[in-house]
């Protein structure tokens, strides 16, 4: 197929008003025929029944006939054994020729040569379009047999133009046939595809709402789990020194309103992003926590209550994605000995970093608290945290210090990223 014609700009002209008019019309009669198909298979039977009794009633058929001594019984029996079979064309086509080829061959025997003898090419046309190609050498026997015994009984003409234009309009009809059910099909398997592009962009679509459904739930953990285990800790230490100092309580008060001013910061940011871009432009822009907030997140922890040392090696220099996983993981790792370490523990910190984004980093505290296993809990702390490692190629490894040491340990490795 030739490509479609286009303007200079690239755009695909508009079609003629009566191109226009012409496929709204071929449209409405197929959308018809697909409704009603008995009612238009009536309607041409009898439209060619109608014309073959006019051609009788007229004396047409003589005009044309080679010889005019069939009774006039025949030639209506003839007429009809032509157009009312048509009933049939569409369900059983190659029925139909077989049941034609006896009167065609009546037909060429008496030289009566009825004009509703090319109706068979409208059978050899179904026959194309409905059945397997291979059902198309049936054809050629059924076809031909008429056309050569009217030319050995009533020879015209020479054999070149006894044969030629009969089998040329039959190879016509076949390749007509041929046309439109290749056409047919394309026009199918391109429908198909686009039913299946529309449902694969809906699974899709599906696939990146849960993601990101997953994503925002695994924000909101660490955002609200940390925040609140610190104003948690802060709350309960107020509480022990309101009655013996007072300035030590009004400093909790204070951490605890930083805290909850920091955590409100983040979920506003992160609720932000699912609004409409348009209206909220800020939203996509805003910051993501990265190794520079690690201090003001320590910082909190300890106002909570949890001595922490940081201990650091190398110079960091991590992509935006491995600096908020490294935060998250270091989060979660405090924010859990917060939960779980009881009074009188202590955290550690030790962060590594290599060349090309590798970063090795351990939490470890001295805690005596019970700690949920992983696979035990259906929260989404480690399930998280492993998630997070994933997309980078790394591993996670969290559970209890090796004994005599008490504690719990969390050990997360990136490795370098892949050479550009």
């Amino acid at each position: 197929m030739s490509p479609t014609p286009r303007t200079m700009d690239g755009m695909q002209p508009a079609p003629e008003p009566l191109t226009q008019h012409i496929q709204r019309v071929i449209a409405r009669v197929r959308a018809y025929d697909r409704r009603h198909p008995a009612a238009w298979d009536l309607h041409l039977t009898g439209l060619c029944v109608s014309v073959a009794l006019i051609d009788y009633a007229t004396g047409g058929w003589r005009a044309v006939a080679r010889s005019t001594e069939a009774p006039d019984w025949l030639v209506i029996a003839l007429n009809l054994g032509f157009a009312v079979p048509l009933l049939w064309r569409r369900g059983h086509p190659l029925a139909v020729l077989l049941a034609m080829t006896p009167v065609a061959l009546v037909n060429a025997w008496t030289g009566t040569v009825l004009q509703a003898a090319m109706l068979q090419l409208v059978v050899v046309y179904n026959i194309a379009l409905r059945l397997p190609l291979r059902t198309l050498a049936w054809t050629a026997p059924l076809t031909i047999a008429p056309i050569l015994v009217l030319a050995a009984r009533h020879p015209l003409n020479g054999w070149n133009q006894e044969l030629v234009p009969p089998l040329m309009s039959i190879a016509v009809a076949a390749l007509a046939g041929i046309a439109v059910r290749t056409r047919r099909d394309y026009t199918e398997a391109l429908e198909d595809r686009a039913r299946r592009l529309e449902i694969e962009r809906d699974q899709q679509a599906r696939l990146a709402a849960a993601a990101e459904r997953a994503r925002i739930a695994s924000e909101m953990h660490d955002i609200i789990g940390h925040n609140l285990s610190v104003i948690t800790g802060l709350a309960d230490g107020g509480r022990y020194a309101a009655a013996k100092s007072p300035e030590r309580a009004a400093q909790a008060l204070d951490a605890i309103a930083g805290t909850s001013r920091q955590a409100l910061t983040e979920l506003r940011r992160l609720l932000d992003v699912l609004r409409d871009d348009h209206q909220h432009p800020e939203a996509g822009l805003a910051p993501q926590p990265a190794l520079t907030d690690l201090d003001q997140l320590i910082d909190g922890v300890r106002s909570a209550g949890l001595p922490v040392r940081l201990t650091t090696h190398g110079t960091p220099a991590l992509p935006p994605g491995r600096q908020l996983t490294v935060y998250r993981v270091v989060q979660e790792a405090l924010t859990n000995t917060l939960k779980h370490a009881g009074t009188g523990a202590t955290a550690d910190i030790a962060l590594s970093y290599a060349g090309r984004g590798a970063a090795t980093v351990t939490v470890t505290d001295t805690g005596h608290g019970a700690r949920p296993v992983d696979g035990t809990t259906t929260g989404r702390g480690l399930p998280g945290m492993r998630e997070r490692t994933a997309l980078y190629g790394g591993t996670l490894e969290a559970g209890p210090r090796p004994l005599p040491e008490r504690g719990w340990r969390v050990r997360l490795h990136l490795p370098e990223e892949p050479s550009p």
